[in-house]
Formats: C-alpha cells, structure tokens, sequence
C-alpha cells in the first residue's frame, strides 16, 4: 500500500534508475570533474534564461544552508513564514550555520508579501539591532500554495530596493510550474530571485537537488559555501546524472503534472464527504483538511500521515509521480469504511 504522507516517500523513477545505473561504469574522477556532471550542468543551465551556475547537492536542507550562508553574515535577519521549512523542519541548521536571526512572520497562507515585510524593514546601519539581509520563500509553500509570477516578482523587486537578497526553496518547484502552466524559469530566475534550490527527490530523483545562483556577486563564494554546507559529493556523477534524465524529453514536468493530478482526483473524492473540511485551497500536490478526530485516528490504523496542526485535527496528505488512480480509490474506500 503506498503512502499518501510524503512525497519522499515514493519510490525513484524508471529512468532515474536507469541513469544511476549507466553512470555506474567504471572510473571517473571525482567532487563534479566527470561528463556526468558536466552535462547535468548544462541541462540545468538551459532551462533559464539568466546566467546562472548549478551546484549539485545531496538534500534540501543542505542546499537551503548553503544558499543562505552565500547571502548573509551573522549580523543579518533571514525573514520567512512562520511554517517555512528552514524555521519548522530543519532542526535549526540554517540558524546555525549562517548565525543569522530567523524572523518568522505569520501568513494566512504560507506566502510572504511585501505588506507583511514591510514592518520589519526598520533599523538600518542601527549596530545595535540585527540588519536585514535576506528572504526566504518556498515554491510551492509547506501549505501547498504556489506563488505566482507576479507575486514573485512583487517580493524579490521590493527585497532588492531594500537590499536583501531573495532564496527560494524549490523543493517542490516542479509541481508549481505544472500547476501554473509555466516553465521552471518564469517562476523563479526570471522573477529576480537571487538563488534557488531545484528540487528532485520529491519528484522521482533517487536523492539530488541543485542550487542555481543567479545573483552573478554569490557566484564565486558559492562552492566554498557547498563545501562547508558538507554538500559537496566525492562521486558526484551519482548525483548530476540523475538530473540529465530528469530534465531530458520534460520528465519532471510529466511526473509533477502525475502528482498533481492525483492531488485533484483526491480532492474531488474527499470534497464530496460532508464531514470534511479542507484548511487550504489545493493547488499543488498538497491537502489539508480537517475532519472528526476519531476517523482520523482510525484512518491512521490503515494510512501513515502526518498532523499539520494538531490543535485543530489538521492533517496532509501528499500525492507523488507514482501515485495511481486506484491508490486513490482504495484509500477513499478505506476511509468511507470508517465509521
């Protein structure tokens, strides 16, 4: 039975597997200096109009800490939203590897604004208060929100007449650009953002992500910021090739249109039960709803799932690539058993 609580749980694509297996031919030297990585570079580098470097990584966190510590230095404030990644999920290792203070500002929806920064755009060249010095923004949202083009480049063009520099997680980029209709690049480099974290392993890849650095000032500090992020891999073609294939013939964007379709058979399913009730508007390959709490805890006896907000009942579920239109129809099933 697959799992609906992440989309990391998923399995590795067809011709992601296929990649890892060819490029496991041999010798090749090692930390990024082999054809593997040089054509993954390429195939990254092709999919935005700016100049741009690609540095591949081994997970999200450590592309998120890398990006920041490019931008930043311990006196700066790093502004996200309260459920970012970086202030929820990561322990604290972006803190406390750019020391850096994390201001967390609360959103209806996951998505900063510049109404909501602008309050906090105070105490400049003040040396007794932390200075701002970058934004972080997720593509889609932990909410499962997408930003819009526009909505971008509304924040990263008011960051930058601040002077702060703008980082967007892309962990789940893919599934916004399916969502939107849109390349990868309209999204992101073309709004301004100054980096970004091209996400992989929640889309198919075995375990890779890439920071793209746009900003063309970060791009000689950002291998030595790879390196001390500890994201530096010595047998790198096992991570670059798996981006070869993903972006070769669209096949990120065929495996995120797959999840966020099933995203939407299982939203009209759900959306049809009366005793539910959705938290967000679906607009990626994320739900959250809520519905009574002793179905849900039934429902945990079938389904691994993960509490969003546990005060109020407030749970996910995630499709992925390989999430099927039967997967749907049985775990609808087993929820309308349920009592």
């Amino acid at each position: 039975m697959k799992s609906f609580a992440s989309d990391n749980n998923s399995g590795v694509h067809p011709q992601i597997m296929e990649a890892l297996i060819k490029a496991n031919d041999g010798h090749a030297l090692g930390y990024g200096d082999d054809p593997w990585t040089e054509e993954a570079t390429r195939k990254v580098k092709e999919q935005f109009a700016r100049p741009c470097e690609a540095l591949f990584v081994f997970n999200g966190t450590g592309s998120n800490t890398m990006a920041l510590q490019m931008m930043t230095r311990p006196y700066h404030i790093i502004f996200c939203a309260d459920t970012a990644h970086i202030a929820v999920d990561e322990c604290g290792a972006p803190g406390k590897a750019t020391g850096c203070f994390m201001r967390t500002i609360p959103t209806p929806d996951g998505k900063l604004t510049p109404e909501l920064l602008k309050p906090f755009m105070t105490n400049f060249g003040v040396e007794h208060h932390s200075q701002p010095g970058a934004v972080y923004i997720s593509q889609c949202t932990e909410l499962g929100t997408v930003y819009t083009p526009q909505e971008i480049c509304a924040l990263t063009t008011f960051a930058h007449e601040y002077g702060l520099l703008v980082h967007m997680d892309g962990a789940r980029i893919s599934n916004a650009a399916a969502a939107l209709e849109v390349s990868l690049d309209e999204i992101s480099g073309a709004c301004g953002v100054d980096t970004l974290t091209l996400g992989g392993t929640k889309n198919g890849l075995m375990g890779a992500e890439c920071v793209v650095v746009f900003n063309q000032n970060l791009i000689k500090e950002a291998r030595y910021a790879r390196k001390q992020a500890c994201q530096l891999a010595s047998k790198m073609r096992y991570i670059s090739c798996q981006f070869t294939a993903f972006l070769t013939d669209d096949l990120w964007l065929k495996c995120a249109q797959r999840a966020n379709a099933m995203a939407q058979r299982l939203y009209e399913a759900l959306s049809a039960m009366p005793d539910v009730e959705f938290t967000q508007p679906v607009e990626s390959n994320q739900l959250f709803f809520i519905m009574p709490r002793e179905k849900e805890d039934k429902l945990q006896e079938h389904y691994h799932f993960y509490f969003w907000n546990e005060a109020i009942g407030e749970m996910r579920l995630v499709t992925s690539f390989d999430t099927t239109e039967e997967d749907i129809d049985r775990f609808i099933a087993c929820l309308s058993a349920i009592s």
